[in-house]
């Protein structure tokens, strides 16, 4: 399994980081059967999150037609809301609350390929956070069950998406972490998921850290109301 991170400006760090080291982990274990890469829609180039500054560098441009993943990560930056004027923010900084920067990705190449990368039956789309809702709120994602932070699910209902109260949520080519740290937990259920047990808990006993809450999937009969 291949794997794409996607990385933008105003990225939230953590987002993309813990699935990295899990996935990169994971290929290690398997004895390649995971690799894993930056990539960004415009190609290589360093890519400014919204955390202090904070650059990683893409390697590649996303291309939505190789078979695997493709993670979409959240961004970092104020609490604001998705109306505040652009004016309160210089373009690329962290002041700019997290609405604004998961909205100015709507402005580039990213919706596009992503709306391919949503088509193709040879790729898994993953998002941890607000990744969820950058494919939310460019339309590609209406009628699916997702998550993402507590604060955006009433932005991910608004746009016709299923907002499903849990920590990792499996709609089949879809899954879809919720806060910030959900992406380890993300990331250990795609080895799960698409490698093996094994490999997962082997990753999961490297980094001392145990996955929390049920992964929500679609399987068996609806609960009765309480």
């Amino acid at each position: 399994m291949h794997a794409q991170i996607v990385l933008f400006d105003g990225f939230d760090p953590l987002d993309v980081v813990a699935p990295y080291e899990v996935l990169h982990a994971g290929g290690t274990a398997s004895a390649g059967a995971v690799t894993v890469e930056l990539v960004s829609a415009e190609g290589p180039r360093e890519v400014v999150s919204g955390t202090g500054g904070l650059a990683l560098r893409a390697t590649a441009a996303l291309d939505p037609d190789r078979p695997g993943l493709v993670l979409v990560p959240g961004a970092s930056g104020r609490i604001g809301e998705a109306d505040e004027p652009e004016h309160t923010a210089d373009p690329g900084t962290a002041d700019a609350p997290v609405p604004v920067l998961l909205g100015r990705t709507l402005n580039t190449a990213l919706p596009g390929l992503l709306a391919r990368a949503v088509d193709n039956p040879r790729t898994t789309v993953a998002t941890v956070c607000g990744g969820s809702l950058v494919l939310a709120m460019a339309g590609l994602l209406e009628g699916r069950r997702a998550t993402t932070h507590h604060l955006g699910l009433d932005l991910l209902d608004a746009t016709g998406v299923h907002a499903v109260r849990a920590r990792v949520v499996d709609d089949g080519d879809l899954v879809s972490g919720a806060g910030v740290t959900s992406g380890l937990d993300l990331a250990l259920y795609l080895l799960e998921r698409e490698v093996g047990p094994q490999i997962a808990h082997a990753v999961e006993e490297l980094f001392a850290h145990e996955r929390r809450g049920t992964v929500w999937r679609s399987d068996g009969p609806a609960p009765a109301a309480f």
